[in-house]
């Protein structure tokens, strides 16, 4: 069995979605011994953002020189060999860093991850587990401010067109408030040790 792990923080150590996303990593490896782990760090080594040589690429025309069409092919392919997937993901500005936007625009390839067919959109990489730890510096989820929330829906959103059904959000809101950031992270940290129970 092989699992991706996807951290996009900027914040290294101060970061609560790496703590999150590592506790369900091993999480997953008490319930699955053997599990094989490969670990992508969008914030260390950071993919170009898409570009229309990209999509050209990504059909299969020679690309122009100087993009990362390898490290496509790579996040690509290591998407797809996943059973397991965990995404370290913390909002900024209400949405994604720009670098798991990046690498999300990665596996969107039609007729790779999804196709269009008579009946519509059909996603093409179900049958995996996707795992989000989700953080927040402010309160978004069930508040008057949760349309502003373009961070979890849009992966929601984004995986479902891709075929993943099963989704678990693991969320820790409220990090940047001094006196809510240590109970909202064990609160996070003790839903993800009863997914390992």
């Amino acid at each position: 069995m092989k699992l991706l792990h996807v951290d996009s923080s900027i914040l290294a150590a101060n970061s609560v979605s790496r703590i999150l996303s590592a506790d369900l990593v091993e999480a997953q490896r008490r319930l699955h011994p053997g599990l094989e782990v490969i670990h992508r760090d969008l914030a260390a080594q950071p993919l170009q953002h898409l570009s229309g040589a990209h999509l050209a690429a990504a059909q299969g025309t020679t690309p122009e020189t100087g993009l990362d069409v390898e490290a496509s092919v790579a996040a690509l392919e290591e998407f797809l060999a996943a059973d397991i997937i965990v995404i370290g993901a913390p909002m900024y500005n209400f949405g994604l860093p720009s670098q798991l936007k990046a690498w999300v625009d990665r596996l969107a390839v039609a007729g790779k991850t999804f196709r269009y067919s008579e009946k519509g959109v059909e996603g093409l990489a179900g049958g995996k587990k996707l795992l989000i730890a989700s953080s927040r510096g402010g309160a978004y989820a069930d508040t008057p401010i949760a349309f502003l929330d373009h961070q979890e829906s849009y992966l929601r959103a984004i995986f479902g067109f891709l075929g993943i059904t099963d989704i678990t959000v693991i969320r820790a809101e409220n990090v940047a408030r001094t006196e809510l950031r240590e109970k909202s992270i064990a609160t996070a940290r003790a839903e993800i040790a009863g997914i390992a129970a």
